[in-house]
């Protein structure tokens, strides 16, 4: 995977299961980070005999990499829909030497099983499959949702659909993370039929909430249009102007803080809003919560809402399919992106009946233990 030493969902869902697979098998973790970057105190990864290999791709001369560049925009532009013209962008975007030079650390490794982790490195490891040894199971595992792949304005985008298809079906199956974004993949290609494994509960809930702080609760990494926080603040100044008593604590880090801590000032709510860094003692914020936001524009699977759900939190959410498949009619649902239905949203949820929704979400939490995803594991591996 590209780091399991930052912080980050894919991380920390991508630590919790090696963890649970190296109680019974060998696991190795392949990474990109420099090995001065390893801290297994990070995702607890110290309780687990796990192997950690560092890697880092060769050099590309400057002539073959001018060429690579030259045929992937070319492919960009024209958007050819064979399968031999997404072969060549393949390795236009992936040179031979950096194929070769992580296919043979792979095959080094002796592996039976190679988990591609998040979709650019569930493809690259589709494209070098014929550099792997005979026999080795390879499975890809996506963990952003099928629009936030391939929507207008996200990650790989419409250009790239067709082509990560192609490379996806080399391998023997591919995880998804909700049934939404199987059925959005296998009708664009009947061909590719993914398959679903929800991510677990990956921490040890603390004490349940008590329902009365009057607090939203939400957190995220502070990324530019993803998380919706500045859809939060911009609603919860709606709900503000009908509300005095509610605060909301936003739980984060990252590039945009200083534009969401402007427009709380341009608000003058100061008073009523604040962001507070990461920290590993999570749960204490869930358990002072009443209610958790979740304003996602897009996700793969909100591992917050399942953390927040078993603390017994009540949620308000956007539409998103994998939200409305996870928690069904439990939670308080408003449009993606429409602020001043969010701040409707919020408004109800100060008038809910606590105890009756809280009872909901800690029911729906409980299908997402480790106990009842980590079997799924076992069988797509082979290991049972």
């Amino acid at each position: 995977m590209d780091s399991v030493f930052s912080v980050g969902g894919v991380q920390r869902v991508t630590a919790f299961i090696a963890k649970e697979l190296a109680k019974e098998h060998d696991v190795t973790i392949v990474t990109f980070d420099a090995p001065e970057d390893q801290d297994t105190t990070l995702y607890g990864l110290e309780e687990a005999s796990i192997r950690y290999c560092f890697f880092s791709y060769p050099s590309v001369g400057w002539g073959r990499n001018l060429a690579c560049k030259a045929y992937s925009a070319f492919y960009k532009q024209l958007r050819p829909q064979g399968r031999r013209s997404s072969d060549l962008y393949a390795h236009s975007s992936f040179p031979a030497p950096c194929r070769k030079a992580l296919a043979s650390l792979l095959n080094n490794g002796k592996y039976d099983v190679i988990v591609g982790v998040h979709a650019p490195l569930a493809t690259r490891l589709a494209t070098m499959r014929p550099l792997l040894d005979k026999g080795v199971r390879c499975i890809g595992w996506i963990h952003n949702s099928f629009e936030a792949l391939f929507g207008p304005t996200f990650y790989m985008g419409p250009t790239l659909k067709r082509h990560c298809i192609y490379q996806l079906r080399k391998l023997d199956d591919t995880v998804v993370l909700c049934h939404d974004d199987a059925k959005r993949f296998s009708s664009y290609d009947s061909a590719f039929q993914p398959t679903v494994v929800y991510n677990p509960l990956t921490l040890q809930p603390g004490l349940p909430s008590q329902g009365t702080s009057r607090r939203f609760l939400t957190i995220g990494r502070f990324t530019y249009m993803h998380k919706g926080i500045d859809l939060l603040i911009e609603a919860f100044r709606l709900f503000a102007q009908r509300n005095t008593d509610w605060n909301l604590d936003i739980v984060g880090e990252g590039y945009e803080e200083q534009k969401y801590r402007e427009a709380i000032a341009r608000y003058g709510l100061e008073q009523r809003i604040t962001i507070h860094p990461f920290t590993k003692q999570i749960q204490s914020f869930y358990q002072q919560a009443q209610v958790y936001v979740l304003s996602s524009r897009w996700e793969g699977m909100p591992l917050v809402l399942v953390e927040a759900m078993s603390h017994g939190l009540p949620v308000v959410s956007s539409n998103l399919p994998v939200c409305k498949e996870i928690m069904g009619h439990s939670a308080l649902f408003f449009e993606n992106g429409n602020a001043e239905q969010l701040a409707q949203r919020l408004l109800e949820a100060t008038q809910i009946d606590w105890p009756s929704k809280s009872a909901e979400a800690l029911s729906v939490a409980g299908r997402f233990r480790v106990e009842n995803i980590i079997g799924q594991w076992k069988q797509l591996l082979g290991l049972n």
